[in-house]
This record gives structure tokens, sequence and C-alpha cells, in this order.
């Protein structure tokens, strides 16, 4: 498989899991997203105004350690080459230890769950999310970033043929559009059966995307 089209299956992945996480963070852990911060900018500031009894802590605790994890992920990353490489692996895998912890820790605390442990796993489940998103923007795949699908819902109408567009990356855009949306919904589903679960499974998919990446995501062409 050529190399390009592997880094956008893995991102691909990633956004699928992203979905998973950003429901997890919503519909768990009070109404926070942890990997799409538009939102959460939303929801702080209507919290502030005080509309709906929407929280305000949890969204800012969620963007700020974002802020941090993308950041780390910039500074781990600055001075390699575009593509993947064995720092790429190091924060992937970063992603995934961080989010087998958070499965351990949601396992003992499922029901009435302390408010501070809810702030923690927040917090790490952002951060995990902002070191995501700083190391599938180093590997560049077009229109894919894996926590965000507005830019390429925007490209999608604009470059559409229909309104006399070139129609280029129709495929990736619907592709991260509808998993992002997929996985949201799979969220919801395992949130039915216990918290951890939507978290173990995107810890296995962050886990098996640093697997495959680090051995063929350098090796292909």
């Amino acid at each position: 498989m050529p190399r390009d089209r592997l880094h956008l299956g893995l991102m691909l992945a990633l956004t699928f899991s992203t979905g998973i996480a950003d429901a997890v963070g919503f519909l768990g852990l009070d109404r926070v997203f942890t990997g799409n911060m538009t939102g959460n900018v939303v929801i702080l500031g209507m919290g502030v105004a005080g509309a709906d009894d929407l929280p305000v802590v949890g969204p800012l605790l969620a963007f700020v350690t974002f802020l941090a994890g993308a950041g780390l992920g910039g500074l781990v990353l600055r001075a390699d080459d575009v593509g993947w490489s064995g720092r790429t692996t190091a924060c992937f895998g970063a992603v995934g230890a961080v989010l087998v912890a958070l499965t351990v820790l949601l396992g003992v605390h499922d029901t009435d769950m302390p408010h501070g442990i809810q702030l923690t796993v927040t917090g790490m489940l952002a951060g995990a999310m902002g070191l995501q998103a700083a190391a599938a923007r180093h590997l560049a795949v077009k229109e894919i970033t894996t926590v965000v699908v507005t830019s390429a819902i925007t490209g999608l109408a604009m470059d559409s043929r229909l309104v006399g567009g070139h129609g280029r990356h129709v495929g990736r855009r619907v592709a991260a559009i509808v998993l992002l949306g997929a996985g949201a919904g799979v969220g919801a589903a395992l949130l039915q059966i216990h918290l951890a679960l939507g978290v173990a499974v995107s810890a296995v998919i962050a886990l098996a995307v640093t697997v495959v990446g680090h051995l063929r995501g350098r090796e292909t062409a």
C-alpha cells in the first residue's frame, strides 16, 4: 500500500476513535468535548453566561489540557521532517498509553464518579487528543485532522462540482465526516454498558495505529 494511502487510513481510524472519545466526554463527563475544541469554546461561552446550567470548569480544563498536549506534540516533532518517524510513534504510543490508563481508572469508577476523578479523566483525555491532533498534523494528511470535520464539510461544499469546483478529496472528506459521526454513535452505545468501554476501544485503535504506522509508515512508498 502506498505510504500516503496508509497514512490516510490510519488517520481516518483515529477520526473514528475521536468520535468515541467525544461521546464519552459529552455524555459521560458532564457535557465536555475532549477532541472538538470548537464545541468546548461554545459551551464555555454559554456556560460563563449562565445558560441552562452548562459546565464551565470541565470545558475550560479540556481546552487548557488539549493545548498542552498539542504543544507537547509540537515540541517533540518540530525537529522532524513531515512524515512518520520514531517520534511520531512515541506520540501516538503515548496517546494509547494514556487511554489505557484511563480505561483502568474508569473501570474502577463508573457510577457515582467523584468530581475530582471526573475532572482528571477529562483533562487527561483532552490532553491525549491534543497530542494526537499535533501528531496527525505533522503527518500532513490533506483534509484529515482526526479531531474536527468543519474544514472537511466546508471544503466538500465549496469544491463540489455542483458549484463548479474541482471535486477533489471528496472520498476522504466524506469518510472523515461519516467516521466521526459513527464513532460518536458507537461511543454512545458503549456508554450504555460501561463508561470505560468507549475509552478502551479508543485505546485499542490508537495502539493499533501506532504499531501499524511504526512498522509500515516509513517503509511503504
